[in-house]
């Protein structure tokens, strides 16, 4: 059986843990979880349009990544302004 000090250590740790996670998921996610999952498609798809091609790739990337960013920027903001 562990030692109490160790029990103690333990869940001070996962709760640590646990706090930690949750400011991430508030940080990140916070209250557009659409913004969020955009965003992670749209540097997916930039990763995948600049890995392994021409050196045009990465214009392309470059231009691609600030206008999808705006796009869906726009797309939450019609979404919230329909909630309203």
């Amino acid at each position: 059986m562990p030692e109490p000090s160790r029990i103690g250590l333990r869940r001070r740790l996962w709760r640590w843990a646990a706090a930690f996670g949750r400011f991430w998921v508030d940080f990140l996610i916070g209250d557009a979880p659409e913004l969020f999952v955009g965003v992670v498609i749209v540097l997916a798809a930039a990763a995948a349009i600049s890995a392994g091609g021409p050196t045009g790739s990465h214009v392309v990337a470059v231009v691609v990544v600030p206008l999808s960013v705006l796009a869906v920027l726009g797309l939450s903001l019609r979404r919230a302004r329909l909630h309203r």
